[in-house]
C-alpha cells in the first residue's frame, strides 16, 4: 500500500514509518499540517495516518478540508487525545478510525490493514439511519419523519454509538465505555437514564419503536 503519515514528533513518525515499510508499504512522513494537505491532495494514497495536533494546520482541519473536497480516503487518526468526546470530534470530522498514543505497532498496522479493505462507497459515512431516523454528523443535526430532534451531547454520543451498530446488541458495558469513558461499573444507572431519555425524544412521539431492550443483555436499535 501507499500509505502517507502526518506526524509532527520525529521519533514516532520514524518508528510508524520504519515499521510500516518494513512490511512493504511504501510511505511519506511529512511533520506538517499544511504540507500534509498537500500531500494528501495531490497524491494518490491508500491509508491516511494523522496525528491530531500539528503546526499550521491542526488534523481536524486537515480531514475537514479534505472531506469537503471530496476525498475519500480513509484516515487513521493517531493521537494522545483519547476522551470520548475526542473520538467523536475526530470521527465527526470526517476520521475512519482513531487509535490513542501510546499504541502498539501491530494494532496500528492490523487497522490500517482493516481501513484499506473497507470498499470506496463506505468510506465516507456522514449520514447514519434507522428507518426514518436520520443523523447527520457533520452538522449534528437529528431528524425522525421530517422532524427535528434535540438532544444533548451525551445524548447525540449515545445515538450514534447505537445507529454505528444498528441491529448488533450493546451490552451496558460497551455503552458505559464507549460514551461516559469508564471502564468499570460505577453501579449508577447513568445508561439507563439516558436511554429513556432518548426513547423520550426518538421513539415516544412517534408510531414505530427503533430502540429496543434485549432483556439480560443490553440495548439495540433497529431500522
Amino acid at each position: 500500500m501507499k500509505l502517507l503519515v502526518v506526524e509532527d514528533d520525529a521519533t514516532t513518525g520514524s518508528y510508524i514509518a520504519r515499521g510500516l515499510r518494513e512490511e512493504g508499504h511504501t510511505v511519506d512522513l511529512v511533520a506538517q499540517g499544511r504540507e500534509g494537505l498537500f500531500q494528501a491532495s495531490s497524491g494518490s494514497y491508500d491509508v491516511l495516518i494523522i496525528d491530531r495536533m500539528l503546526p499550521e494546520v491542526d488534523g481536524l482541519t486537515l480531514v475537514k478540508t479534505l472531506r469537503g473536497a471530496g476525498n475519500t480516503t480513509p484516515v487513521l487518526f493517531l493521537t494522545a487525545m483519547g476522551s470520548v468526546e475526542d473520538r467523536i470530534g475526530g470521527l465527526n470530522a470526517g476520521g475512519d478510525d482513531y487509535l490513542v498514543k501510546p499504541f502498539a505497532f501491530g494494532e496500528l498496522s492490523a487497522r490500517v490493514a482493516a481501513l484499506s479493505r473497507r470498499p470506496q462507497a463506505l468510506e465516507q459515512e456522514t449520514v447514519l439511519r434507522a428507518a426514518d431516523l436520520e443523523m447527520h454528523l457533520i452538522t449534528r443535526k437529528v431528524t425522525r419523519g421530517g422532524q427535528d430532534i434535540d438532544l444533548l451531547p451525551r445524548e447525540f454520543a449515545l445515538l450514534e454509538h447505537l445507529l454505528r451498530r444498528k441491529g448488533r446488541v450493546q451490552t451496558r458495558t460497551m455503552l458505559l465505555e464507549a460514551v461516559w469513558d469508564i471502564s468499570f461499573d460505577p453501579m449508577t444507572n447513568v445508561v439507563e437514564t439516558h436511554i429513556s431519555r432518548l426513547r423520550a425524544k426518538v421513539d415516544k412521539p412517534f408510531d414505530r419503536e427503533l430502540i429496543h431492550t434485549v432483556r439480560g443483555a443490553g440495548y439495540r436499535i433497529d431500522g
